[in-house]
């Protein structure tokens, strides 16, 4: 194993030093406990707090700012943050108008966010993100895996929050984008915790694993490689017919959000040659595509292999969608 790191126990806090010197602009990085906030507070607005494991970045540190995430708390690699991060992190804030916290649907994250929201004082409500297509249950989860889609989710919620909304309608917006969203990815290599120093599994050099999760979880099956065409077919399908046994109509006039999202180690030209093959897809079957983002923006460290997350659109997602953002690692409209 060849990676860029001092000691395996300090990679983290290494890492979290570098990102706030890089962004000191925006974000606040407290040490003991670990956490992040936007440099600027306002404790008037709904406090938007979210994290997980690292090894996924930008999520979620990357989305700390103007228009998305008040506080990120990162847990160690695949590993989530403890109770004590979001409790400190929350009272360093002092929210006056609630906490919302939204939150991967993986089993430590859900213990522990649900740890720390009961010994908070402040009002609060969370967000479930659970838009994986790929399985319904496994050994990280009960019920569907929070992958790619909880991206659009920041970013929704984080511009209603911006706008002043009460606690209880950020949450409803926020379960309507993860209602709204499925997402399906695929490997072509296994990832490799720096603490573990081997792959975290095996994959044959003609092998793809579909449906593959963010930690390098097994998916739906392991299948010999085909062309992108193929794959991104298939992958199509799986997102379609999640959206119809939700009961929703992917030919809204909205159109659909597509984010086609990098595990880290697939170059930008194959991600977009994905979004090229999932838009001829769409063109076939009537469906618009209205907005669209592609790059690393929910990783597995080093993994080769892609996502694709649809979201359907109506005015209000897409108004918020559209708002301005300004975090390290997603910006626009400032």
């Amino acid at each position: 194993m060849k990676k860029f790191l001092n000691q395996t126990d300090n990679f983290i806090v290494d890492s979290l030093k570098g990102y706030a010197k890089a962004h000191e602009d925006l974000i606040y990085l407290n040490l003991d406990p670990v956490f992040v906030t936007r440099k600027e507070i306002n404790p008037n607005k709904v406090l938007l707090v979210s994290g997980g494991g690292s090894g996924h970045e930008p999520l979620h540190t990357g989305y700390l700012g103007q228009g998305m995430l008040d506080v990120a708390c990162p847990g160690h690699v695949f590993t989530s943050p403890t109770p004590d991060q979001m409790i400190s992190a929350i009272e360093y804030c002092q929210p006056k108008s609630g906490v919302l916290f939204i939150v991967k649907n993986y089993s430590g994250d859900v213990m522990n966010f649900e740890m720390a929201s009961e010994m908070i004082t402040f009002d609060h409500q969370t967000v479930l993100t659970n838009d994986d297509a790929a399985v319904f249950n496994s050994s990280y989860t009960t019920g569907k895996r929070g992958v790619a889609g909880t991206v659009i989710v920041e970013k929704v919620v984080g511009s209603l929050a911006e706008s002043g909304s009460d606690l209880t309608a950020c949450k409803v917006l926020g379960d309507k984008v993860n209602h709204h969203s499925s997402s399906i990815g695929v490997a072509l290599s296994s990832c490799t915790i720096p603490a573990a120093g081997k792959p975290t599994f095996s994959i044959g050099e003609n092998e793809i694993e579909f449906g593959v999760g963010i930690h390098g979880e097994p998916g739906r099956k392991r299948e010999k490689i085909k062309a992108a065409n193929l794959i991104v077919e298939d992958m199509v399908a799986a997102i379609l017919k999640d959206f119809d046994e939700k009961s929703l109509d992917v030919k809204d006039p909205g159109g659909i959000l597509l984010l086609v999202n990098g595990f880290s180690g697939t170059p930008l030209s194959e991600l977009y040659l994905i979004y090229n093959a999932v838009a001829e897809q769409l063109s076939k079957k009537n469906i618009h595509i209205s907005r669209s983002l592609v790059g690393n923006y929910t990783t597995a460290l080093d993994m080769a292999g892609a996502s694709i997350t649809m979201c359907l659109l109506d005015d209000e997602i897409k108004k918020h969608w559209d708002a301005p953002v300004l975090t390290p690692n997603l910006r626009w409209g400032n």
